[in-house]
């Protein structure tokens, strides 16, 4: 896409909005125009730092390991920064850059680690293991004649050893329900997509749905396919879920935000001492910008969401539901060091048309709140009540339409929907808090695996799959065997969406998202406030 397009030149080809905390925080983009490059010293002639690591490797009462010493050196440097800007050492390079570019190189399978083996949840479509024959249900025993099973393997261990460069062969012994003997399979690595677009379907004959789970190098043409499907499908109105979206590329934020706005809105703008204020507009070559769009956001959509529910939301596009986003408006760029190794700083913040910049605040050297400030909210009281919730004044911006808005800490939903503090469902919320019902519901997928793969799409599942009053008497039995504790009126008064939730849960193992999602929907509020405020409309 042409930088003509969008009057913007941003710093790097792929500078980025990247993800706040624990999760997406440490995803870099692997800087293409810049290539491998040493930071520069400064100005003065001694490194004291260098002086003061050969000092100590040379001198020290005991031996030190230097390059842990320099990566402690760095991450204090780091800390008196922000919360964002990151170092990343060569080993772990890979493992969090591959996330956000789309593919990476490994067996082609989803796994989780299930009574301490390697348990294959489905395997990718086209992949080197469909290819050569390894089934969901799987466990894998032995890799390259190293026992994996029951040994206290670990989802990190796991991909260190499935993964590796395309071309490579790894070996491994696969236990198989109802086959006695291990199973041997040679599998050739290869370049495995990954995914940013959940699923998209037609909610009814009006309204489409599609859900983003992260913004990587390839969403936009993941978002772009499933939009004009849904848009050949007769889609009238749009909900797109960008919950628990941490984030990723600034560009795929605003290629999808120029699907809804006219030719010269402005969708987001970025500015740092350093780097001049840069514009991005919209070309008004978008396919949905005459229809209907509400966008999903919650305490776990930062970055890249809140670019786009922030440009929707000050150009008075659509309608935000859902409750306070994260709150994170610094970009990132990445420089990448000779030894594999790459820094992650913080260069600019990014403004919503309005003018806002919806960072919420952070003290330097000490991140911690920073980090649990959605916990906190909990405790405040704003996950239950709007009315909990208190912007500062001086931080009002007001929208061309006349709606009020706020910078400093997120983005303020247009329609707030509660977390509900739900006692009349206390043992559903036990079961699905604890893990249970995923548990029993893997468990029963594992049990009925061959008459679940004759299910050949969601809609044949949805017609025949339903839980029975059997097989819900004998989650019963399970939860009191893990030591739950209930009395049988509960337990009643739970029924209906403890089955909602199992269907869920067995349609994502044999279908991926797109058995999971539609049957959940049943029971997601935020969801269904959408659809009724589309049909209000």
């Amino acid at each position: 896409m042409s930088n003509n397009r969008y009057k913007i030149y941003l710093p790097i080809a792929f500078s980025m909005v990247l993800i706040t905390g624990i999760i997406l925080g440490s995803y870099l983009n692997s800087n293409q125009s810049s290539g491998n490059m040493i930071l520069p010293i400064g100005k003065t002639k001694t490194n004291k730092i260098d002086n003061i690591l050969d000092y100590i490797e040379r001198d020290y009462v005991d031996t030190v390991d230097r390059s842990l010493l320099e990566k402690d050196a760095v991450n204090a440097i780091l800390e008196e920064l922000d919360p964002h800007s990151a170092y990343i050492s060569a080993s772990d390079f890979h493992e969090i850059n591959d996330p956000l570019l789309g593919s990476f190189e490994g067996i082609g399978i989803s796994f989780r680690i299930e009574k301490d083996s390697i348990t294959v949840i489905n395997t990718i479509p086209g992949g080197p293991s469909e290819k050569v024959g390894l089934m969901a249900g799987d466990r894998i025993v032995k890799v390259n004649d190293t026992l994996v099973a029951g040994n206290g393997i670990t989802n990190n261990k796991a991909i260190r050893k499935l993964k590796g460069p395309k071309g490579t062969i790894v070996k491994v012994g696969i236990y198989r329900r109802g086959i006695p003997k291990l199973l041997d399979f040679k599998i050739m690595r290869d370049i495995i997509p990954t995914y940013s677009l959940d699923v998209a379907y037609m909610v009814n004959d009006e309204i489409g749905y599609i859900k983003l789970n992260k913004f990587s190098a390839t969403t936009y043409k993941e978002f772009k396919k499933a939009l004009d499907k849904l848009i050949a499908s007769g889609m009238q109105k749009l909900i797109l879920d960008l919950r628990a979206n941490p984030g990723g590329y600034l560009n795929a934020a605003i290629n999808i935000a120029d699907e809804f706005l006219t030719d010269g809105e402005l969708i987001v703008y970025t500015e740092g001492k350093n780097r001049p204020r840069n514009y991005a507009f919209a070309d008004g070559k978008g396919e949905f910008i005459n229809k209907k769009l509400i966008v999903l956001i919650n305490e776990g959509s930062a970055s890249a969401s809140e670019i786009v529910a922030g440009a929707i939301q000050d150009n008075d596009r659509g309608t935000i539901i859902g409750r306070r986003s994260f709150g994170k408006g610094l970009v990132q760029e990445q420089m990448n060091m000779a030894d594999g190794s790459a820094l992650r700083l913080t260069v600019a913040k990014y403004y919503t048309p309005t003018g806002r910049c919806i960072q919420k605040p952070y003290v330097k050297d000490d991140f911690d709140d920073y980090y649990t400030e959605s916990y906190h909210r909990y405790l405040s009281g704003e996950m239950e009540s709007a009315d909990s919730i208190h912007f500062n004044d001086s931080l009002k911006f007001v929208t061309k339409g006349g709606k009020v808005v706020y910078g400093g800490g997120g983005i303020m939903p247009d329609i707030y929907v509660p977390l509900v503090s739900d006692t009349l469902h206390k043992f559903y919320n036990i079961l699905a808090n604890k893990g249970i019902l995923f548990q029993f519901a893997f468990d029963y997928t594992d049990k009925h695996r061959e008459e679940l793969n004759a299910i050949t799409g969601f809609e044949e599942f949805d017609k025949k799959f339903n839980m029975s009053d059997k097989e819900f008497d004998d989650l019963l039995e399970y939860a009191k065997d893990k030591g739950i504790e209930f009395k049988a009126k509960d337990a009643a008064l739970s029924k209906d969406k403890i089955k909602v939730l199992f269907k869920a849960f067995v349609g994502r193992n044999v279908l991926n998202e797109a058995g999971f999602y539609p049957t959940y929907h049943k029971i997601d509020d935020t969801f269904k406030r959408a659809v009724k405020e589309f049909q209000k409309q």
